[in-house]
């Protein structure tokens, strides 16, 4: 051919010097490495924001529930009705308020009176002025039964989840100022107005006798539940967690997938992740039992003792430590996952070990002629695959899991790491692949037509080598 046709097309590039192929290896590996500490900045930020967050999140979604909820709000007021500290504590509180708004001076001094007027004896008419204190012990007992009793009922804990329910504008009362309810705030304290328990037991003391009770004047309905100079702060605080409570915890998880994503060591930053919200939770955890203490220390024994105040914090924050404990779990194990799956000498003697334990019940269940055949290689093949897809809807299960606890948290790995021993034995009861026609040729009544070769794959021995990947011819 004639060089010359080709003078009008392109011209061929001009292949590079060996100083010019240097130079251009040299700069391709500096981008690299400024492109990859590039990636490296990005995910550490976005990992670090997802983790700071990831108490608040979980504080938001908390409040977020209780405000918007009226049955997550009921549930969880319900146990303080039931307990018999907090009822000892309210009988005992209600019976002083009860037997304060009688005078039994004056009832005695009306008696004396009354006695003098009927010309009994001057004995008997001093007498009487010493019955104040047997007739307010015995005033005390008789209401005290019946409050008690009226407490301890089996309707009064019917009528506290409904007054809760109907009251539960409360909350949002509380925590944004809007609406009206029995829980209020006054000044520096939220109150809890018991009206509806005075007037309950008012009834059954005129049932049972005490007709006065009707005529009491106003009893004191105003039950003190918290008492901080920071209120205003605080309703500020949880208006804002309120508002952030449907987003924060979204942005907090794609924060983190986009930094397991855009790091280049994705098992590393995941591992990190993982680390991080479990030492973000057990802080939470610590920060709840700090607030604790505050709170009891900051009750007056004479307004609530120490043993009732304790049991209703613990019931008001329970579903917030317990949603904090799952997350601890979680991040555990997502942070033992990716520590399994990485290089370190443990977790390869973790999956050689359980490899070994699969296959060779896989292979004994094949001895004894439960063989999977291809289906069971297809699993042997697409292993990462159906690991991720087991895995995966492990985690689906948790994310649509209604209010997760640790022990559901168990539950669901359980189940997957069942499913994933349960793959790999069907992976290993595969017995040995068919070679094509080979197997009904004359090689059928070789060795290998006694049992696999020792070399196979399905034998548990090591694969036989074979040509490499570009087709190029392999050697030693």
């Amino acid at each position: 051919m004639d060089p010359s046709a080709d003078a009008s097309g392109p011209a061929e590039p001009h292949p590079l010097s060996g100083s010019e192929r240097r130079e251009y290896e040299r700069l391709r590996g500096t981008a690299a490495v400024h492109h990859r500490r590039l990636r490296h900045a990005g995910a550490c930020v976005l990992l670090v924001l997802a983790v700071l967050l990831s108490p608040l999140a979980v504080v938001a979604t908390w409040l977020h529930e209780e405000i918007t909820d009226p049955h997550r709000y009921v549930q969880t007021v319900a146990p303080i009705a039931r307990n018999p500290s907090v009822q000892s504590a309210v009988t005992n509180r209600l019976t002083r308020r009860v037997v304060d708004r009688v005078d039994v001076p004056a009832i005695t001094a009306h008696l004396a009176r009354n006695l003098d007027k009927t010309g009994a004896p001057s004995v008997v008419v001093n007498g009487t002025r010493m019955l104040g204190g047997p007739l307010e012990s015995a005033l005390t007992n008789a209401v005290q039964h019946v409050v008690h009793k009226a407490i301890t009922s089996e309707q009064f804990p019917l009528v506290w989840d409904a007054a809760n329910r109907r009251a539960h504008a409360a909350v949002v009362k509380v925590l944004t100022g809007e609406g009206t309810s029995a829980v209020q705030a006054r000044g520096n304290a939220i109150v809890l107005d018991i009206g509806t328990l005075v007037d309950n037991v008012k009834q059954r003391l005129v049932r049972a006798g005490y007709e006065k009770a009707a005529k009491f004047p106003h009893i004191d309905r105003q039950f003190t539940l918290v008492r901080t100079d920071k209120l205003d702060e605080a309703q500020g605080a949880m208006r804002l967690l309120d508002i952030l409570g449907t987003w924060l915890p979204a942005v907090t998880i794609v924060l983190a997938a986009l930094a397991v994503w855009v790091s280049p060591a994705h098992r590393i930053t995941l591992l990190a992740a993982g680390v991080g919200t479990a030492v973000m939770m057990a802080a939470l955890l610590v920060g709840l039992a700090v607030v604790r203490g505050v709170y009891l220390d900051s009750v007056p024994p004479t307004t609530l003792p120490r043993g009732p105040a304790a049991f209703i914090f613990d019931t008001l924050v329970r579903f917030l430590r317990e949603s904090t404990r799952t997350l601890l779990v979680v991040a555990i194990v997502t942070a033992l996952a990716a520590y399994l799956y990485g290089p370190g000498r443990g977790a390869r003697v973790v999956r050689s070990a359980a490899a070994r334990g699969t296959g060779a019940i896989g292979r004994g269940l094949a001895r004894l002629g439960a063989r999977t055949g291809g289906f069971g290689r297809w699993l042997d093949i697409h292993r990462a695959w159906t690991t991720g897809v087991v895995i995966t809807g492990g985690a689906l299960a948790l994310v649509l899991w209604n209010h997760p606890t640790p022990a559901s948290v168990g539950l669901v790995l359980g189940i997957v790491v069942g499913a994933l021993a349960l793959l790999g034995v069907l992976a290993g009861a595969a017995g040995p692949a068919a070679n094509g026609p080979a197997a009904s040729g004359p090689a059928a009544s070789g060795p290998a037509a006694h049992g696999p070769a020792t070399g196979s794959p399905a034998a548990g021995g090591p694969a036989a080598p074979g040509p490499p990947a570009d087709g190029r011819p392999g050697g030693p």
